[in-house]
Parts: structure tokens; C-alpha cells; sequence
């Protein structure tokens, strides 16, 4: 009887599909997928932390120029001051507020220039630790993938094997039949439930008497009306 061998052969076609997602969950190929994750976020911190050098190397010249170009005007404050002394306390004041103000930038410069070296070897610390750590990471990951090569080489060729024996067993089946079955699977695995105490065993629904008539007269393939699954009377 068709459904007899249709059962038999979705025995078949479970197993392959069971073993190819153990193929997926291989714990090596897990392995590789989250060293490989951990190198591409590394990557990435690295992008980042030479972005961010960058711009911090703009500023640090930036903030060292300009300083430099208030060291000059300074000098040159104290040059005038000395060379051509105020006439008066109001014009003395003037330029002591000009040098203060001068001074109290200076110092905010130097602060900062302070913070940006410190930051700079922070980040270059960090640089470091990176590179140390992707590069333990990819060696683990060199050799694992060795592994696994050899580990998925070896499964793929079994899994074709299985393959190839669904085929074979599909040739043996009526086409249309094997085609609803492919339909049905594509939403709902396995694509076939036994009838059980008029239930069908894959959603446990109890099934119209109409469907259990239809079912034992075996005159079509009956669906569950519930899930869609091709019902199977191993009695008949």
C-alpha cells in the first residue's frame, strides 16, 4: 500500500533531516562560529579604537599649536610690558587681565593635553590586548577548523548518501503523492501522524467521523482537518 511505503520513507527522510541538523549543531562548527564572531568584534573594536586615535591626533595638534601660539603672545606681553611699561594703573591692569586670561588658557590646554596623552595610552593599551587576544583566537581557530574540516568532509558524504537514498526511495512512491508530502512538510514536520483512537497523533485533535469514513475506506489520501498532515491507519 502507498501510505505504508510513504511512512516508511518519511522514516528515512526524519533521520537525514535529523542528522543534518546535527551537522549544524556540531559542537566544533559552534566553536568555530563563536571564535570566528569574537575575531570580526575584535576587528571592529580595532576599527574603532584607530578612529578614535585619529581624531584624538587632530585635537592633541590642534590644542598643541594653538598653545604654542599663546606661549607667543605671552612672551611677547611680557616682552612689551618690559620694554614699554603702562603709563598708567588702568592700562597696567588691562594688560595684567590680558596675561591672566592668557595664563588661564594655557593651563586649560595643558589640562587637556594631559587628558588626551593618558587617553592615548589607554587606547594603546587596549590596541594591544586586542591584538593579543585575536591572535590567540585565530590560532585556536586555525587548528579547530583543521578539525572540522575534516569532520564536515566526512558527514557531508554521509548526508549525500542519505540523500541519494531518499531519492531512490522517492522513485518508488507515486510522484503526486510524493509532492503533497513535500508540500506538507514545508509547514509542518513530520508530514504524516498516525491515527490514533480517532485522534491524529500529531496535533492530538479528534478528527469529524467524515475523516475517519474517508480513512478507512483508503479510496484518497485523508489530511488532518486540524494540521494538515497526512493521516496513517497502520490497522489497514
Amino acid at each position: 500500500m502507498q501510505l505504508d511505503k510513504l511512512w516508511e520513507f518519511m522514516q528515512v527522510d526524519m533521520e537525514t533531516d535529523t542528522f543534518e541538523n546535527q551537522m549544524r549543531q556540531s559542537p566544533n562548527r559552534q566553536r568555530l562560529i563563536k571564535q570566528r564572531n569574537f575575531l570580526m568584534e575584535q576587528q571592529n573594536n580595532m576599527k574603532k579604537l584607530e578612529a578614535d586615535v585619529a581624531v584624538m591626533q587632530d585635537r592633541l595638534e590642534a590644542v598643541e599649536d594653538e598653545a604654542k601660539r599663546l606661549e607667543s603672545v605671552l612672551s611677547a606681553l611680557s616682552a612689551e610690558v618690559e620694554g614699554n611699561p603702562p603709563q598708567s594703573i588702568e592700562e597696567a591692569n588691562q594688560k595684567a587681565e590680558s596675561a591672566l586670561k592668557l595664563v588661564d588658557t594655557l593651563r586649560h590646554y595643558e589640562q587637556e593635553l594631559q587628558k588626551m596623552r593618558k587617553d592615548a595610552e589607554a587606547r594603546d593599551r587596549q590596541q594591544k590586548e586586542i591584538r593579543v587576544r585575536a591572535a590567540k583566537t585565530k590560532q585556536e581557530y586555525d587548528q579547530l577548523k583543521q578539525v572540522y574540516d575534516q569532520e564536515f568532509k566526512r558527514d557531508t558524504q554521509k548526508l549525500n548518501q542519505m540523500r541519494a537514498n531518499i531519492e531512490r526511495e522517492a522513485a518508488k512512491l507515486d510522484p503526486i503523492l510524493v509532492q503533497r508530502y513535500r508540500t506538507i512538510k514545508q509547514h509542518c514536520t513530520p508530514p504524516m501522524a498516525k491515527l490514533v483512537d480517532g485522534q491524529c497523533s500529531g496535533c492530538f485533535m479528534s478528527l469529524p467521523s467524515a475523516t475517519l469514513r474517508e480513512l478507512k475506506l483508503g479510496e484518497k489520501t485523508v489530511e488532518c482537518d486540524n494540521c494538515g498532515r497526512i493521516l496513517y491507519d497502520p490497522k489497514d
